[in-house]
């Protein structure tokens, strides 16, 4: 563990809060000391009010943002004398609580602070730091944790036995603090959850977590327990196992989820123990992690099982509960699987990112735990009531209206360029994973969204379409939507003129190529929880074809027909398929200037009204191929298969 405090970054900071802001994110970009909005900071400033009248305010981390790229709108400033009369009530419920921090907020547009921020008010410092370090949360989660921090650290910490976070914590650290503390304390351990530290300047708070964590960090490495095994075996997996998986953890989650496959050496070495049963099944590192995570991972791959002990879990906690809950869905979050490795669920990639980060985290911990004495985690009850907390429900909670494709995955061809990427764009709009297929490399940079996997892949090369299907049932869990979008369309050529070589090359892209890549997908298409959906790029040319473009017009009315029996043959797998005929689609690779403007000079017309010669004198763009492209997908379209759509601006051959 190491300082990165930089004293030429500090003092360019203007204000206290722009240090509270600066040495935050110092902390936030470390992963072993904070993870996805995990922690929480704060600094106490006398400011004037809008009397004149000097006033303390606390200004503490908002609920919602990561200490990695907080901003000093991410600070919520509330008046300090009302939170230190709210610490000497006896008690004070959750909601109440929540209305207080709110009410007594300074400015109305913040975030609503954290929920630790009556304890950061009674530890009397002007700068406090909370992080969940690695380091801190192994040494205490084992038999012997109080008696090992209590010897590495005498009594520079105050060490403060676990207490439900909120409420309940900060009236036990407004008792037992002042009674322990004295002038050279610099910290704060709370067993089984995480560490503070304090200061007069944002440097020394900083500074004091980093040494302490560092000081644990030392002694699991002296002890032997820092190195972790890495010795595992590697399995191929079938990625339709994946998607088998997926589809019945769909189902009992009661919506689509996203499932990513985790198979580096330290997941599988980790899926591979020997003792998996016994040290998996014990509980989180810390009860933060439980929304996140659930209370413990699924081993294998028995789903009702599964959903089976989380419904007894929950019964027989349930009446002990804080207050009266109903069940969440009982879906796992973490899979540990000695062939499969770590596979993570989440509602779209940003969660199961989330959980992956977490859980990887989670089983270092274990590991070093178990080498130090013995990995321990809390009695279940309390894991269940952070789980079932109604203040941590909220951040799940938070813009809880899902994307109509949430969960979902869509594989578009022809992605880095025009409709097919207006596609891309228009998916991921809608909540969907996308997996972009092009022949062009930049097509795996396209993109550094969570949801978006850019794949280089010749759809002509069958060996090169099962790779890339593969890497994207892997990222992904499975494919929902297929978007047929990749083509040629060669210079024009009279018929009497077109040569052999051209012709197959035209049928081989356009039409031999698409076969293939239905076929492959086919299987992960009648897994998809909501059913699989295709959408196909046909082409004017099909209702009414243009001379000089046979092998292109047939080619396209060719796999026109073709998704015309896929929609005979595939209604069973409740997968639906739908044709869409644009036409002069100018924003394209094939519509050069030099192009448009023969073109338009054949017609003897500008080219703004060649761009517009259609019945509804408008223009069409890849973007409006690509939302129409959507739509199809979308459940409103639900009971529709087969239909060819115009999108021309209506063309008087096609009509």
């Amino acid at each position: 563990m190491k300082s990165l405090w930089n004293d030429v970054k500090a003092t360019a900071c203007e204000s206290e809060l722009d240090l509270r802001v600066y040495s935050s994110r110092l902390l936030g970009a470390d992963p072993s000391l904070v993870l996805h909005g995990g922690g929480n900071t704060s600094v106490k400033i006398s400011e004037p009010n809008l009397f004149g009248e000097e006033q303390e305010i606390l200004y503490v981390k908002g609920s919602g943002w990561d200490l990695a790229t907080i901003e000093r709108e991410g600070f919520t400033p509330v008046r300090m004398d009302h939170l230190l009369r709210l610490a000497q009530l006896e008690s004070l419920s959750d909601s109440e609580m929540v209305n207080q921090l709110k009410t007594q907020q300074t400015l109305a547009a913040a975030p609503t602070a954290s929920v630790e921020a009556i304890l950061h008010a009674v530890l009397p410092f002007k700068y406090v730091d909370h992080t969940h370090a690695d380091a801190i949360v192994t040494l205490t989660n084992t038999p012997q944790g109080e008696r090992i921090i209590r010897e590495l650290y005498g009594d520079r910490v105050v060490v403060i036995p676990y207490v439900m976070p909120g409420f309940d914590l900060a009236k036990s650290v407004a008792t037992l603090f002042p009674c322990n503390a004295h002038q050279d304390t610099i910290g704060m351990v709370l067993m089984n959850h995480g560490l503070f530290t304090f200061g007069d300047t944002a440097q020394l708070s900083y500074e004091r977590m980093i040494q302490l964590v560092d000081e644990a960090e030392h002694h699991i490495r002296q002890s032997g327990a820092w190195e972790l095994p890495q010795q595992c075996t590697e399995h191929e997996i079938k990625p339709q196992l994946l998607a088998d998986l997926r589809k019945e953890i769909s189902d009992v989650a009661g919506f689509p989820i996203i499932l990513q496959s985790h198979r580096e050496g330290a997941e599988l070495a980790f899926c591979q123990r020997q003792d998996l049963a016994k040290i998996s099944q014990r509980g989180p590192a810390t009860p933060d992690h439980v929304i996140r995570t659930k209370q413990l991972p699924m081993l294998g791959r028995d789903v009702i099982e599964y959903v089976a002990d989380y419904q007894r879990y929950f019964e027989h906690h349930a009446p002990s509960s804080r207050t009266p809950v109903e069940m969440l869905d009982p879906a796992p979050r973490v899979i540990l699987d000695p062939e499969l490795g770590m596979l993570c669920v989440g509602k779209n990639s940003r969660d199961a990112g989330i959980v992956a980060d977490i859980y990887q985290h989670t089983m270092a911990i274990i590991q070093r735990a178990e080498l130090l004495g013995g990995w321990q985690a809390l009695q279940t009850q309390t894991i269940f009531d952070v789980e079932y907390w109604e203040l941590e429900q909220a951040k799940l909670h938070r813009n809880s209206q899902p994307h109509p494709f949430q969960g979902e995955v869509a594989l578009i061809t022809g992605a880095a360029s025009g409709i097919g990427r207006a596609c891309v764009d228009s998916m991921l709009q809608r909540g969907a994973a996308v997996v972009g297929l092009d022949k062009t490399p930049d097509i795996v940079d396209q993109h550094t969204h969570a949801d978006f996997l850019g794949l280089h892949c010749d759809i002509s090369d069958i060996d090169s379409v099962k790779v890339a299907l593969e890497q994207a049932v892997l990222h992904f869990g499975g494919i929902d939507m297929l978007v047929l979008n990749a083509g040629i369309f060669p210079g024009g050529c009279p018929v009497s003129e077109l040569e052999d070589d051209q012709w197959r090359q035209v049928m081989g892209i356009n039409l031999d190529a698409n076969l293939s890549l239905l076929r492959a997908c086919h299987p992960y298409l009648k897994r998809a929880p909501h059913g699989g959906r295709i959408v196909v790029i046909g082409s004017k040319n099909v209702p009414a074809p243009g001379q000089g473009a046979a092998a292109y017009s047939a080619s396209k009315a060719a796999l026109t027909q073709l998704a015309r029996v896929v929609a005979l043959e595939w209604a069973s797998d409740a997968i639906r398929i739908n044709t869409l005929h644009p036409d002069a689609v100018f924003d394209t690779g094939i519509w050069t200037e030099e192009v448009l403007a023969a073109r338009a000079s054949h017609y003897g017309i500008s080219i703004a009204d060649y761009k517009k010669r259609n019945l509804m004198k408008c223009e069409i763009s890849s973007k409006d191929v690509a939302e129409l492209a959507s739509e199809l997908c979308d459940q409103r379209f639900s009971k529709t298969t087969g239909a060819q759509i115009p999108v021309d601006g209506g063309n008087d051959r096609v009509i």
